[in-house]
């Protein structure tokens, strides 16, 4: 591996979303860049991510929905800096990539749907900008020196470079070589870190009240209970044969995680259908025929027979004869029905990884570090995570292109 020139040389470590998107920025921006990935080819969420295909962006942006413990106010003013249109045309334009929008999910994909397109092409990107890939090759440590930073690789001489960039992700999907090695560099050199936990992973349960279930799919809303702020999703959700998943429960999946972690349960609320409280009220009251027939209008059968029988509600009861009382507890299931989780999938299958470096110790425009100067975060080493559906490419693009734009122009100026 031959050395660039240390006194223009920018660092980029990790070749996932946003530290392909930041040694892109870096090497157009005139630096000499050495991007190094301890995989063989890097990429690897990109890969996976929407099943193959890639949901590369958000349809529409929705920062009020990210979760940090860090400066609300600091998230916004970084996903500022680059719009979700402005992504959308680099896409596009620069990367010849044409998106299509999924009307049903209101996500972006690649037109060709291959999520392997879209990291190969960034890829190409990256070289054709002249910046050299380093697949293969694990980082042990960084550490100031007399130029910068050397940044000490295993088997291999260490590297110097004015500049480095961390863009190591979290602890999510270990399988695509995410290891945390990145989160202990940075406390190492001071950084405040806010705990870490998966976010965006399934919730399970054991026993499992409902593995008779598995693969029933429904769209429903899902409330928290007694948190501020409030929390409401309404998308897919899906019975497992272990527990629970589909992108409401993997949105609301960090409430029951961090609240357990705190030792105090987080219930998750469940309403099946549309209709609320008062529209099922009026419908069992107004309607004829019998308790389950009216219920299994609107939801499938075995799930009707589960609510029901949790309700302690005979089904074979006429409308015209439901108590009170039963009619409640009816309402109940249907529309705040607490999802008995008693565990969550970890971060093997977490989507990202929530808490991380504190936002206030990163200024927000270049992405440098307040602690060590010279030194540029990105992704999801950050605090700072979005719901399912393309948000959380959203911040890696915008954070590894500001902090490659920002370290190029800190060696080249």
């Amino acid at each position: 591996m031959a050395s660039p020139d240390p006194q223009r040389t920018v660092a980029v470590i990790g070749a996932g979303a946003a530290g392909l998107l930041a040694a892109l920025s870096a090497a157009r921006g005139g630096a000499e860049v050495v991007l190094i990935e301890r995989t063989r080819d890097g990429g690897r969420k990109i890969l996976i991510s929407g099943g193959g295909r890639c949901n590369i962006l958000p349809g529409v942006a929705q920062p009020e929905r990210y979760v940090t413990d860090s400066s609300p106010n600091t998230l916004r003013k970084i996903l500022r800096s680059w719009p979700l249109a402005e992504q959308r045309a680099f896409f596009e334009r620069e990367l010849a990539m044409p998106l299509e929008l999924e009307p049903e999910t209101g996500k972006l994909f690649p037109s060709s749907h291959r999520a392997r397109d879209v990291r190969d092409m960034l890829v190409r990107r990256v070289r054709e900008a002249r910046a050299k890939i380093w697949f293969d090759a694990a980082v042990a440590d960084i550490r100031p020196s007399d130029w910068g930073w050397e940044v000490e690789l295993e088997g291999a001489p260490s590297l110097q470079a004015t500049r480095v960039i961390l863009a190591t992700g979290g602890l999510s999907v270990p399988k695509t070589g995410s290891d945390g090695r990145g989160l202990h560099i940075a406390e190492a050199l001071g950084h405040t870190m806010h705990p870490t936990y998966p976010a965006l992973t399934p919730l399970t349960a054991s026993p499992h009240p409902h593995a008779h279930l598995a693969g029933i799919s429904r769209t429903v809303t899902i409330r928290s209970h007694d948190t501020k702020p409030t929390f409401t999703t309404t998308d897919g959700f899906l019975f497992t044969h272990d527990g629970w998943s589909g992108p409401s429960v993997l949105d609301a999946s960090h409430l029951a995680i961090r609240g357990r972690a705190g030792g105090a349960r987080q219930d998750l609320l469940v309403q099946w259908t549309e209709h609320d409280a008062d529209a099922w009220t009026s419908l069992l009251k107004m309607s004829r025929g019998m308790v389950r027939s009216m219920v299994g209008a609107a939801l499938p059968r075995r799930l009707t027979d589960q609510l029901l029988s949790e309700a302690d509600v005979d089904g074979t009861t006429a409308l015209s004869q439901l108590r009170k009382a039963d009619r409640r507890a009816v309402v109940d299931v249907l529309t705040r029905y607490p999802i008995p989780w008693t565990g969550d999938a970890g971060y093997k299958k977490a989507e990202v990884t929530g808490g991380g470096v504190a936002l206030s110790e990163i200024d927000p425009i270049t992405m440098e570090s307040r602690r060590c100067p010279g030194l540029h975060l990105c992704g999801e080493i950050l605090d700072a995570f979005g719901p399912i559906g393309g948000h959380n490419f959203l911040w890696a693009w915008a954070t590894g292109r500001a902090a490659g734009a920002h370290a190029a122009a800190g060696v080249t100026n």
